[in-house]
């Protein structure tokens, strides 16, 4: 799974790391893409975040063969190993280390403005990157802190190489990695949006960090709106949980492609449900990796699967009754789930899908009230959907959008398609019919 970018990969991050909540720690971000990564962190966890800021020394005449690191106050950390095989002179050190050290301090009078770095003794020192290429910079990083008298040192990075994270654990008490890969390439393949951290925007979040009485997690960018991982058959899949204050039910969108949470037509509906008072859970039932395979996007009971895994994990995060909503081959989907859980999901509703493509069998023993919404001019997807219907005995409808194709881009289509969604989810909050209504049709 890749991420969006540093927030994102930031709030997933912190879902990791919520047991160090509560307790005596102290977030660090190593600059510059390591920053915005910590400061997600540090909101969710109610957590102070500084800027650790740490320069390598580097054998002269091959600078990435590190010999040591050093950190504010002083710290000073060396390889004895290195430093003999390099048969680096005193003088060489010394002269490295004041080139080095003069950098560091230029770098941390920069970000920190004159504000006094937060102590980190006999306290948790939680280090935050954005990612380990070599972990070169990440190892100096959690050994200068021991070196400032860290109690206990972790280390968070959203991903990182299987061998890199194993030897770092030699050097911090933890390491937490939601991701980890034997080849990972570069750390910037694994992020959507990738670009260079400029040092205004370090100087910013930090600033926003330290001023008194700073908002809340809650207030600063709030916890109902967050990243999370799911279990879910043979994966981990990603999704985007908004949880409004009183909500009343949660919506489970399923679409066939990955990472269709980010599509933005799933985006804007889940937004007019947001506003509705509905919880929304914008979910990639395939990795990355699997989307790329098409015969995985028609594997509609390994959709079907992992779109019931999720929302049992859904119902028991929440609280909340769940209902689907499904586009493409994701509404086969969300009527095979819908079937499989029975009265446990409150309705489905679907946007230019192929109900089609589920079984007679999950058609005919849905109880869930069913909305299919199909453009006008979309009419082979609007005949397959009348095929389906055909063989539903719960509640159902077919809304049919005038003047609408498949993806819904003609001028207030998809207006349409929320607020019908909207609609049909507010008016079917309670059990779904355990009879045989009468059928409707739009």
């Amino acid at each position: 799974m890749r991420y969006d970018d540093r927030s994102a990969a930031g709030r997933l991050l912190a879902e990791a790391l919520q047991e160090l909540r509560g307790r005596d720690v102290v977030v660090l971000g190593l600059p510059r893409g390591g920053v915005p990564v910590a400061a997600e962190v540090a909101r969710r966890l109610d957590a102070p975040l500084d800027v650790l800021v740490v320069r390598k020394l580097g054998v002269p005449g091959q600078p990435e063969w590190g010999f040591g690191a050093v950190g504010e106050h002083g710290v000073r950390v060396l390889n004895r190993d290195v430093i003999s095989e390099a048969g680096l002179a005193s003088a060489e050190l010394e002269a490295v280390e004041a080139a080095e050290r003069a950098e560091l301090e230029r770098r941390v009078r920069g970000y920190r403005r004159g504000r006094e770095p937060l102590p980190v003794t006999g306290r948790t020192a939680l280090v935050v990157d954005d990612g380990l290429a070599t972990g070169a910079t990440a190892e100096a990083a959690c050994r200068v802190v021991r070196g400032q008298g860290a109690a206990r040192v972790v280390l968070a990075v959203p991903v990182g190489p299987t061998h890199g994270v194993a030897r770092l654990r030699q050097v911090a008490d933890e390491v937490i990695c939601p991701q980890t890969h034997p080849i990972l390439g570069s750390v910037g393949a694994w992020y959507r949006h990738f670009g260079q951290v400029p040092d205004a925007e370090v100087i910013a979040l930090l600033a926003r960090a330290a001023e008194p009485g700073s908002p809340s997690p809650a207030v600063a960018s709030s916890p109902s709106d967050r990243e999370v991982l799911i279990p879910a058959v043979g994966a981990r899949v990603g999704a985007r949980l908004v949880v409004p204050d009183g909500a009343a039910a949660a919506v489970a969108f399923a679409h066939g492609s990955g990472s269709s949470r980010l599509s933005p037509r799933n985006q804007y509906v889940a937004t007019a449900l947001n506003r509705a008072g509905l919880a929304t859970l914008l979910l990639d039932l395939l990795t990355d990796a699997e989307a790329h395979d098409r015969h995985n996007v028609f594997d509609i009971l390994l959709l079907a699967r992992r779109l019931h895994a999720a929302s049992v994990w859904l119902r028991e995060e929440t609280g909340l009754p769940v209902a689907y909503f499904g586009a493409s081959t994701g509404a086969a989907a969300a009527l095979e789930a819908a079937a499989l859980s029975g009265s446990d999901v409150r309705s489905v509703v679907s946007r230019g899908g192929r109900p089609d493509l589920a079984t007679p069998a999950a058609l005919a023993r849905l109880r869930a009230p069913t909305l299919l919404i199909v453009g006008s001019r979309d009419t082979q997807v609007l005949s397959l959907n009348r095929l389906a219907a055909d063989r539903m005995h719960c509640e159902h409808r077919i809304a049919v959008v005038p003047g609408a194709t498949h993806l819904f881009e003609e001028p207030g289509t998809l207006t349409t398609v929320a607020e019908l969604a909207r609609d049909w989810f507010t008016t079917h909050l309670g059990r779904p019919t355990t009879g045989t209504p009468p059928r409707r049709s739009a």
